[in-house]
């Protein structure tokens, strides 16, 4: 019944994005014919074998929409409808796809021979081999942890704001009993609103989204500290405060209860002096929105013992997610390298360049979000904070425009105005003039800082080899999956060629173009 799914727009969208399906939406989608339990399988096929049935056929729409002289408006409108998603020029296959039923969607056998040779065509290209190391980079990420190396149950999450909150929610959701702490019960309703959102859409059958609210527990009175096998942290940044809350936990924490740190940006030989055993204090850094964001960095401080590192890499396998060990440095590898990218698009907003000319640079490069809408999205202020922190121990000046408008109280999405005015959590974006050329300075500007940070982070060991970084900034930040990582695209496009370029940019722009000394060993 294969011939049956080419005319069908809904079995289109399957293909072209990638979809799996349910037995009951297959059927519905006229995907199968007829579905069975396994135990029937056989005595069921033996049936329509003998039976004799006739092949059914596509309704009278679905056939209509298959006729040559209907098919190229059809395939115009799924093409408009892919390039939301993704350039053709990036993603080949979608639109490769669209092609061959547009051409053959009427002659079943020169449409597979279309389609073997497109689909061969497509193996051998960039984007493919790019996105199989993708792949090959996740797998190496799931084996960095043994799930049985540790077998946590309870979990123990101090802070039930967005970050806090989510992450006892996903956690809640993968199996384990979680108690969420703050101040106040106050703090944590919108702690329980998001968690039941997200279980609701996960879900979808209330039984089972009352099994997971039922080990989702609101705790202002910390009561689960004692039970927990491991205990994140995931209050504001601040050093003291952070301490603080770590002094009145390790005395509570059971024997063989690791205690984590969410910090984004703060070493952890820094945090642990306020700890009699800083040996159990290890960082595992979620990103927002922590339900999407497959990556998670594993820090091992200088005083973290190996057993609860190895404790925190099993943990995050059992919470499937991707573990990345990073050192303990400011910002450690996703941050570090994603801050001046973000201060450089904010210094071009303040040389008077349009933030949607910025965004649409770096989404014409690849990147699934501009820098800008990026920035508002996690929280100017947030922003601001990671930037005054490695300002301390990088050469990353902090923009004037950016602390101008957190004072004001302009922090972006959260609170309705940052670079963008936002409506219902949108952003309300001018249209850039039809046809006009961007100044490639401006791609090249944000890009090459975010090299050239990637650069200075291999070259100081904050990751151990360059796969490790190139997976942490595809699953950490979203950078460009068809270009394989940073490092891999600095190689394939030549280093001495990337290094030439980043010395006009630092003639032009400045000293923060400045060739790290890690590009002479990728020359």
């Amino acid at each position: 019944r294969l011939t049956h799914l080419i005319g069908a727009i809904p079995a289109m969208g399957v293909i072209l994005e990638g979809k799996s399906l349910s037995a009951k939406g297959a059927k519905k989608m006229g995907v199968v014919d007829y579905i069975v339990p396994e135990r029937h399988l056989v005595n069921a096929a033996c049936s329509i074998i003998l039976d004799n049935k006739p092949e059914q056929k596509l309704p009278l729409l679905q056939q209509f929409i298959n006729y040559q002289i209907i098919r190229p408006i059809i395939a115009n409108i799924m093409r408009k409808k892919v390039a939301r998603k993704a350039k053709k020029e990036h993603y080949p296959a979608p639109y490769a796809a669209i092609g061959v039923w547009e051409k053959y969607g009427e002659e079943p056998n020169k449409m597979m021979e279309a389609e073997a040779k497109s689909v061969a065509n497509l193996i051998v290209g960039e984007t493919s081999k790019n996105l199989v190391r993708t792949f090959f980079l996740q797998e190496r990420m799931k084996s960095l942890g043994n799930k049985k190396t540790f077998q946590p149950e309870y979990v123990h999450v101090v802070g039930g704001g967005v970050m806090g909150g989510d992450i006892a929610a996903w956690c809640a959701l993968q199996g384990m009993k979680v108690t969420v702490q703050d101040v106040e019960p106050k703090f944590l309703t919108g702690a329980v609103k998001r968690a039941t959102a997200l279980f609701n859409k996960k879900l979808k059958e209330p039984r089972l989204v009352t099994e997971v609210l039922d080990r989702f527990m609101p705790d202002h009175t910390a009561s689960g500290v004692e039970r927990a096998d491991i205990i994140i942290e995931a209050i504001f940044e601040n050093v003291e405060a952070k301490q603080n809350l770590y002094k009145s936990l390790e005395k509570r924490m059971k024997k063989g209860a690791i205690l984590a740190t969410n910090t984004s940006s703060i070493p952890l030989e820094i945090l642990s002096k306020a700890l009699k055993n800083p040996e159990k204090l290890v960082g595992i850094h979620f990103f927002n929105p922590v339900s999407m964001m497959q990556l998670v960095e594993i820090v091992k401080g200088g005083e973290t013992s190996e057993e609860t590192y190895q404790k925190a890499l099993s943990f995050t396998r059992h919470i499937s997610r991707l573990p990345l060990p990073v050192k303990s440095t400011p910002g450690f590898l996703v941050n570090r390298i994603l801050l001046p990218y973000l201060v450089e698009a904010v210094t071009m907003e303040s040389e008077g360049i349009m933030p949607e000319e910025i965004d649409k640079a770096a989404l014409d490069f690849g990147m699934p979000m501009g820098p800008i809408e990026l920035a508002d999205k996690v929280g100017l202020d947030i922003c601001l904070s990671v930037a005054e922190i490695l300002a301390e121990s990088f050469s990353i000046e902090v923009p004037e425009r950016l602390k101008i408008m957190v004072n004001r109280g302009d922090k972006g999405v959260k609170t309705g105005r940052g670079f963008y005015h936002y409506k219902k959590g949108k952003p309300q974006k001018n249209r850039l003039e039809k046809g006009k050329k961007s100044d490639p300075d401006i791609q090249d500007r944000l890009i090459f800082r975010y090299l050239n940070e990637a650069v200075a982070c291999l070259h100081e060991g904050v990751v151990e080899e360059s796969d490790l970084l190139d997976a942490g900034m595809i699953f950490g930040t979203g950078f460009a999956p068809f270009r394989g990582g940073p490092m891999h695209y600095i190689e394939t496009q030549g280093s001495a060629k990337m290094l030439k370029r980043l010395k006009e940019l630092e003639s032009r722009y400045g000293e923060r173009f400045k060739p790290n000394d890690g590009w002479v060993r990728n020359k």
